[in-house]
């Protein structure tokens, strides 16, 4: 079989460490039907640094089979499987004491993407809006949203598997009690007890679910549901199946069938829509979609496919749906 072209798959591109979406300045959501940069003739591929909605052809989906079938031949090992099952929060402690608040940038594009956070939040009500970000890391969510809910009477739950995440976001000078409140939690745990059954509003899970063995999603959206308000929204963006991150992988990287653990030993999941669909059956799915995008280095003329889930799925009112499948 013929490798995989340099054009396609770009191991050391300049700016894969960041997420090209949280780098833009988005003006539209990128599942917005209006807009967008649509690539419509191969010779104008580097006129500029991104595409939108760049569907893959069979050359390039028979690149990615190929690059992942390779990674299948060398599997971690089971000592190295074992370690960083038992150690995953360990192995976050150390990211982020690495990287502390330096490797991503403020999430500004919530309000595009997800503009349900803002739509209905009490600026003169004593109903206080709750909002829970799961996975907050160093706070590149929580502080902008702060920022842009001031003034309302919203509070902010924000959880992280990594105790130093956590205590990054709370020696932040913007960190407010009365606001928000930080605590290290394992959605695949027990329901938090920080947070009351039925109380939330809005549950943001922005690159969370892809972090977690593949056995604990019925168990965290389980905790989600729980304390989601009848009427209650998940909003949700993740990996998607064969986007760069995944195919650029090496050998003894690959756990099980598209779940890895990166050079840090964190793990990375990479879903299909039908995978989120499954996982949030119980739910409303008002939107599960496919972020493709062709991000370009004009430079040295290297073509990088990624590939984004987006989702918003909510929880149904009293007496719309039966009881949840997990109950």
């Amino acid at each position: 079989m013929s490798s995989v072209p340099t054009t396609q798959i770009a191991p050391s591109a300049a700016g894969i460490q960041r997420r090209e979406e949280e780098a833009e300045k988005k003006q539209l959501s990128c599942l917005s039907e209006f807009g967008s940069r649509a690539l419509t003739s191969e010779a104008d591929v580097y006129d500029f640094n991104a595409w939108d909605k760049v569907e893959w052809g069979s050359e390039q989906e028979a690149a990615a089979l190929e690059r992942i079938a390779k990674q299948a031949e060398a599997k971690v090992s089971d000592d190295l499987r074992i370690k960083v099952d038992e150690e995953a929060p360990q192995m976050w402690d150390a990211f982020y004491t690495k990287n502390t608040n330096r490797f991503f940038k403020d999430r500004n594009w919530l309000r595009i993407e997800f503009p349900e956070i803002f739509e209905n939040l009490p600026k003169e009500s004593e109903t206080q809006f709750n909002i829970w970000e799961i996975g907050c890391g160093a706070g590149n969510t929580v502080f902008p949203l702060m920022n842009q809910a001031a003034g309302s009477n919203v509070f902010i739950h924000a959880c992280d598997y990594s105790k130093v995440a956590v205590d990054v976001v709370k020696a932040n000078p913007a960190y407010n009690e009365t606001k928000c409140r930080a605590f290290v939690y394992d959605i695949t745990s027990e329901v938090p007890p920080e947070i009351e059954a039925g109380s939330l509003d809005i549950c943001i899970c922005i690159f969370v679910l892809s972090a977690i063995h593949p056995r604990s999603w019925e168990t965290a959206v389980k905790n989600i549901w729980r304390v989601l308000k009848p009427g209650g929204l998940l909003l949700f963006r993740d990996y998607g199946r064969y986007d760069l991150a995944q195919v650029r992988l090496k050998g003894g990287r690959m756990l099980e069938d598209n779940f890895y653990i990166r050079g840090d030993h964190t793990r990375v999941y990479f879903f299909t829509t039908e995978e989120i669909a499954a996982m949030f059956k119980d739910f409303i799915i008002e939107q599960n979609g496919v972020d493709r995008r062709l991000i370009v280095n004009r430079k040295r003329e290297l073509k990088m496919y990624r590939v984004w889930l987006q989702g918003k799925f909510r929880k149904p009112l009293d007496g719309q749906r039966t009881r949840p499948s997990f109950q």
